[in-house]
Protein backbone atom coordinates (compact mmCIF):
# COMPACT_ATOMS: atom_id res chain seq x y z
CA UNK A 1 0.00 0.00 0.00
CA UNK A 2 1.56 3.28 -1.11
CA UNK A 3 2.01 6.04 1.41
CA UNK A 4 0.34 9.41 0.85
CA UNK A 5 2.89 11.96 -0.38
CA UNK A 6 3.72 14.86 1.88
CA UNK A 7 1.98 18.18 1.27
CA UNK A 8 4.41 20.27 -0.76
CA UNK A 9 5.68 23.55 0.73
CA UNK A 10 7.86 26.14 -0.92
CA UNK A 11 10.71 25.92 1.60
CA UNK A 12 14.24 24.61 1.42
CA UNK A 13 14.80 23.81 5.08
CA UNK A 14 12.25 20.97 5.03
CA UNK A 15 13.18 17.50 3.77
CA UNK A 16 10.65 16.76 1.03
CA UNK A 17 10.30 14.13 -1.66
CA UNK A 18 10.27 16.81 -4.35
CA UNK A 19 13.24 18.48 -6.06
CA UNK A 20 14.19 21.97 -4.86
CA UNK A 21 12.94 23.62 -8.04
CA UNK A 22 9.59 21.82 -8.05
CA UNK A 23 6.40 23.90 -8.35
CA UNK A 24 2.93 22.34 -8.85
CA UNK A 25 1.36 22.91 -12.23
CA UNK A 26 -1.77 24.50 -10.79
CA UNK A 27 0.15 26.84 -8.48
CA UNK A 28 2.85 27.86 -10.96
CA UNK A 29 1.18 31.16 -11.94
CA UNK A 30 -0.69 31.77 -8.70
CA UNK A 31 1.94 34.23 -7.47
CA UNK A 32 2.18 36.07 -10.81
CA UNK A 33 2.12 39.83 -10.31
CA UNK A 34 2.01 42.63 -12.87
CA UNK A 35 3.60 45.97 -11.98
CA UNK A 36 3.71 45.27 -8.24
CA UNK A 37 5.57 48.48 -7.33
CA UNK A 38 4.02 50.71 -9.96
CA UNK A 39 2.73 54.10 -8.86
CA UNK A 40 0.91 55.97 -11.64
CA UNK A 41 2.04 59.51 -12.37
CA UNK A 42 -0.28 62.45 -12.69
CA UNK A 43 0.31 65.34 -15.04
CA UNK A 44 0.48 68.49 -12.93
CA UNK A 45 2.77 67.14 -10.19
CA UNK A 46 5.19 66.16 -12.97
CA UNK A 47 4.98 69.68 -14.39
CA UNK A 48 5.88 71.08 -10.97
CA UNK A 49 8.86 68.71 -10.73
CA UNK A 50 10.02 69.75 -14.21
CA UNK A 51 10.17 73.40 -13.12
CA UNK A 52 13.66 72.82 -11.70
CA UNK A 53 14.91 71.63 -15.11
CA UNK A 54 13.21 74.58 -16.81
CA UNK A 55 14.85 77.00 -14.39
CA UNK A 56 18.27 75.52 -15.10
CA UNK A 57 17.80 75.66 -18.87
CA UNK A 58 16.52 79.25 -18.64
CA UNK A 59 19.63 80.19 -16.63
CA UNK A 60 21.86 78.81 -19.40
CA UNK A 61 19.87 80.67 -22.05
CA UNK A 62 20.16 83.90 -20.04
CA UNK A 63 23.91 83.45 -19.78
CA UNK A 64 24.26 82.84 -23.52
CA UNK A 65 22.19 85.94 -24.27
CA UNK A 66 24.30 88.03 -21.88
CA UNK A 67 27.46 86.72 -23.55
CA UNK A 68 26.11 87.70 -26.98
CA UNK A 69 25.27 91.21 -25.76
CA UNK A 70 28.67 91.68 -24.12
CA UNK A 71 30.47 90.41 -27.21
CA UNK A 72 28.72 92.78 -29.62
CA UNK A 73 29.13 95.70 -27.21
CA UNK A 74 25.42 96.33 -26.54
CA UNK A 75 25.89 95.55 -22.82
CA UNK A 76 28.47 97.52 -20.82
CA UNK A 77 30.61 95.15 -18.69
CA UNK A 78 30.43 97.62 -15.80
CA UNK A 79 26.64 97.43 -15.86
CA UNK A 80 26.87 93.64 -15.86
CA UNK A 81 29.10 93.78 -12.76
CA UNK A 82 26.58 95.97 -10.94
CA UNK A 83 23.74 93.68 -12.00
CA UNK A 84 25.68 90.65 -10.75
CA UNK A 85 26.29 92.33 -7.41
CA UNK A 86 22.60 93.21 -7.17
CA UNK A 87 21.59 89.63 -7.95
CA UNK A 88 24.06 88.37 -5.35
CA UNK A 89 22.63 90.62 -2.64
CA UNK A 90 19.06 89.69 -3.58
CA UNK A 91 19.87 85.98 -3.52
CA UNK A 92 21.65 86.31 -0.18
CA UNK A 93 18.63 88.13 1.27
CA UNK A 94 16.31 85.35 0.06
CA UNK A 95 18.69 82.73 1.49
CA UNK A 96 18.67 84.41 4.92
CA UNK A 97 14.90 84.82 4.76
CA UNK A 98 14.40 81.11 4.06
CA UNK A 99 16.85 80.23 6.82
CA UNK A 100 15.06 82.49 9.31
CA UNK A 101 11.62 81.11 8.41
CA UNK A 102 12.68 77.49 8.75
CA UNK A 103 15.09 77.70 11.69
CA UNK A 104 15.06 81.04 13.56
CA UNK A 105 17.44 79.83 16.28
CA UNK A 106 20.01 78.65 13.76
CA UNK A 107 19.77 81.87 11.73
CA UNK A 108 20.60 83.93 14.82
CA UNK A 109 23.68 81.91 15.76
CA UNK A 110 25.47 81.44 12.42
CA UNK A 111 27.45 84.70 12.48
CA UNK A 112 30.68 82.80 11.81
CA UNK A 113 29.21 81.31 8.65
CA UNK A 114 28.26 84.78 7.44
CA UNK A 115 31.81 86.03 8.04
CA UNK A 116 33.26 83.03 6.17
CA UNK A 117 30.86 83.61 3.28
CA UNK A 118 31.88 87.28 3.12
CA UNK A 119 35.58 86.38 3.10
CA UNK A 120 35.05 83.76 0.40
CA UNK A 121 33.11 86.23 -1.75
CA UNK A 122 35.89 88.81 -1.48
CA UNK A 123 38.55 86.22 -2.32
CA UNK A 124 36.63 85.00 -5.37
CA UNK A 125 36.09 88.59 -6.51
CA UNK A 126 39.82 89.41 -6.24
CA UNK A 127 40.88 86.09 -7.80
CA UNK A 128 38.67 86.62 -10.85
CA UNK A 129 39.90 90.17 -11.21
CA UNK A 130 43.55 89.08 -11.15
CA UNK A 131 42.99 86.14 -13.52
CA UNK A 132 41.01 88.07 -16.12
CA UNK A 133 44.07 88.95 -18.30
CA UNK A 134 45.09 85.29 -18.32
CA UNK A 135 41.60 84.06 -19.16
CA UNK A 136 41.29 86.56 -22.01
CA UNK A 137 44.29 85.02 -23.81
CA UNK A 138 43.55 81.44 -22.78
CA UNK A 139 42.24 80.32 -26.18
CA UNK A 140 43.96 82.84 -28.42
CA UNK A 141 45.38 80.09 -30.65
CA UNK A 142 42.05 78.25 -30.96
CA UNK A 143 39.50 78.90 -33.66
CA UNK A 144 36.07 80.19 -32.71
CA UNK A 145 34.32 77.15 -34.23
CA UNK A 146 36.17 74.86 -31.84
CA UNK A 147 35.26 77.15 -28.94
CA UNK A 148 31.54 77.04 -29.83
CA UNK A 149 31.58 73.24 -30.12
CA UNK A 150 33.49 72.82 -26.85
CA UNK A 151 31.18 75.20 -25.04
CA UNK A 152 28.08 73.42 -26.32
CA UNK A 153 29.46 70.03 -25.24
CA UNK A 154 30.29 71.33 -21.76
CA UNK A 155 26.83 72.83 -21.34
CA UNK A 156 25.30 69.51 -22.37
CA UNK A 157 27.36 67.80 -19.65
CA UNK A 158 26.19 70.47 -17.22
CA UNK A 159 22.52 69.84 -18.09
CA UNK A 160 22.79 66.05 -17.89
CA UNK A 161 24.67 65.94 -14.57
CA UNK A 162 22.94 68.80 -12.76
CA UNK A 163 21.22 68.12 -9.46
CA UNK A 164 17.53 68.96 -9.85
CA UNK A 165 16.52 67.75 -6.40
CA UNK A 166 15.77 69.74 -3.29
CA UNK A 167 17.57 70.38 -0.05
CA UNK A 168 15.54 68.81 2.73
CA UNK A 169 17.36 70.32 5.70
CA UNK A 170 17.47 74.09 5.32
CA UNK A 171 19.21 74.70 8.62
CA UNK A 172 22.36 72.86 7.58
CA UNK A 173 24.88 74.27 5.11
CA UNK A 174 25.39 72.42 1.87
CA UNK A 175 28.79 70.80 2.41
CA UNK A 176 28.65 67.36 0.79
CA UNK A 177 27.67 67.76 -2.85
CA UNK A 178 27.02 64.86 -5.15
CA UNK A 179 29.80 63.99 -7.56
CA UNK A 180 27.51 64.60 -10.54
CA UNK A 181 26.59 68.04 -9.17
CA UNK A 182 30.25 68.98 -8.80
CA UNK A 183 31.04 67.78 -12.33
CA UNK A 184 28.05 69.72 -13.65
CA UNK A 185 29.21 72.92 -11.97
CA UNK A 186 32.79 72.47 -13.25
CA UNK A 187 31.51 71.88 -16.79
CA UNK A 188 29.43 75.08 -16.71
CA UNK A 189 32.28 77.19 -15.33
CA UNK A 190 34.69 75.74 -17.90
CA UNK A 191 32.26 76.54 -20.69
CA UNK A 192 31.89 80.09 -19.36
CA UNK A 193 35.65 80.54 -19.23
CA UNK A 194 36.19 79.44 -22.84
CA UNK A 195 33.38 81.73 -23.97
CA UNK A 196 34.80 84.63 -21.97
CA UNK A 197 38.15 84.13 -23.70
CA UNK A 198 36.47 85.31 -26.93
CA UNK A 199 35.89 88.78 -25.43
CA UNK A 200 38.19 91.69 -26.21
CA UNK A 201 38.76 93.40 -22.84
CA UNK A 202 39.80 92.22 -19.40
CA UNK A 203 36.84 93.99 -17.83
CA UNK A 204 34.39 92.11 -20.06
CA UNK A 205 36.04 88.78 -19.20
CA UNK A 206 35.85 89.58 -15.50
CA UNK A 207 32.19 90.60 -15.72
CA UNK A 208 31.13 87.50 -17.65
CA UNK A 209 33.01 85.03 -15.44
CA UNK A 210 31.64 86.73 -12.31
CA UNK A 211 28.14 86.39 -13.72
CA UNK A 212 28.75 82.73 -14.55
CA UNK A 213 29.93 81.96 -11.01
CA UNK A 214 26.68 83.35 -9.66
CA UNK A 215 24.53 81.64 -12.30
CA UNK A 216 26.08 78.16 -12.13
CA UNK A 217 27.51 77.96 -8.60
CA UNK A 218 25.43 80.08 -6.25
CA UNK A 219 22.03 80.03 -7.91
CA UNK A 220 21.77 76.19 -8.04
CA UNK A 221 22.21 76.08 -4.26
CA UNK A 222 19.46 78.65 -3.83
CA UNK A 223 17.27 76.84 -6.34
CA UNK A 224 17.50 73.60 -4.35
CA UNK A 225 16.42 75.47 -1.23
CA UNK A 226 13.50 77.01 -3.11
CA UNK A 227 12.21 73.55 -4.10
CA UNK A 228 10.69 73.28 -0.62
CA UNK A 229 8.70 76.51 -0.96
CA UNK A 230 5.03 76.62 -2.08
CA UNK A 231 4.23 75.76 -5.67
CA UNK A 232 3.18 79.31 -6.54
CA UNK A 233 6.67 80.63 -5.70
CA UNK A 234 8.40 77.97 -7.79
CA UNK A 235 6.06 78.60 -10.69
CA UNK A 236 6.65 82.35 -10.44
CA UNK A 237 10.42 81.85 -10.45
CA UNK A 238 10.18 79.54 -13.46
CA UNK A 239 7.98 81.99 -15.34
CA UNK A 240 10.24 84.97 -14.60
CA UNK A 241 13.43 83.13 -15.64
CA UNK A 242 11.80 81.82 -18.82
CA UNK A 243 10.45 85.26 -19.74
CA UNK A 244 13.87 86.85 -19.09
CA UNK A 245 15.59 84.25 -21.26
CA UNK A 246 13.15 84.78 -24.15
CA UNK A 247 13.31 88.59 -23.97
CA UNK A 248 17.11 88.60 -23.86
CA UNK A 249 17.30 86.12 -26.72
CA UNK A 250 14.91 88.15 -28.84
CA UNK A 251 16.76 91.42 -28.23
CA UNK A 252 20.32 90.11 -28.41
CA UNK A 253 20.15 87.44 -31.12
CA UNK A 254 17.00 87.01 -33.19
CA UNK A 255 13.40 85.93 -32.95
CA UNK A 256 14.39 82.57 -34.39
CA UNK A 257 16.69 81.89 -31.44
CA UNK A 258 13.98 83.12 -29.05
CA UNK A 259 11.44 80.75 -30.63
CA UNK A 260 13.93 77.90 -30.35
CA UNK A 261 14.52 78.66 -26.66
CA UNK A 262 10.78 78.95 -26.08
CA UNK A 263 10.04 75.63 -27.76
CA UNK A 264 12.70 73.88 -25.66
CA UNK A 265 11.36 75.34 -22.41
CA UNK A 266 7.75 74.53 -23.35
CA UNK A 267 8.64 70.97 -24.34
CA UNK A 268 10.55 70.29 -21.12
CA UNK A 269 7.87 71.83 -18.89
CA UNK A 270 4.63 70.64 -20.51
CA UNK A 271 5.21 68.11 -23.30
CA UNK A 272 7.69 65.80 -21.54
CA UNK A 273 5.35 65.16 -18.54
CA UNK A 274 2.47 64.51 -20.95
CA UNK A 275 4.55 61.94 -22.86
CA UNK A 276 5.53 60.22 -19.60
CA UNK A 277 1.91 60.05 -18.43
CA UNK A 278 0.86 58.68 -21.84
CA UNK A 279 3.65 56.09 -21.98
CA UNK A 280 3.07 54.64 -18.52
CA UNK A 281 0.12 52.60 -19.83
CA UNK A 282 2.64 50.46 -21.73
CA UNK A 283 4.52 49.52 -18.56
CA UNK A 284 4.18 45.76 -18.06
CA UNK A 285 6.59 44.40 -15.48
CA UNK A 286 5.82 40.77 -14.66
CA UNK A 287 7.06 39.09 -11.51
CA UNK A 288 6.52 35.48 -10.63
CA UNK A 289 7.99 32.50 -8.78
CA UNK A 290 10.98 32.39 -11.11
CA UNK A 291 12.32 35.75 -9.85
CA UNK A 292 14.96 36.04 -7.17
CA UNK A 293 13.32 36.02 -3.76
CA UNK A 294 13.39 39.31 -1.88
CA UNK A 295 13.93 38.80 1.86
CA UNK A 296 11.37 40.42 4.15
CA UNK A 297 12.92 41.64 7.38
CA UNK A 298 10.58 42.83 10.13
Amino acid sequence: MSSTPDLWAKVLWKDQSYPDNYIPKDAFLSSLKTNPNFRPYTYWPLVVLCCAITQHLATIFIFLSVFARVQDGSLDPRLLIFLSMGCFLSGYFIWELLLHCTSPRFSETNHLDRIKALKSSILIFLALMSLSPVLRTLTAATSSDSIWALSAALFMVNILLADYGSSSNLSQPIVHERLTSVLSMNAAISSSVVLASRLSTDLAVFALVLFSVQAFTLFPMLRRRLQNTPVILRASLTLSLSASALILAATSSSWTIACLFGSILFSVTFLAPAVLVWAQKYKNEIRGPWDVAVPKVN
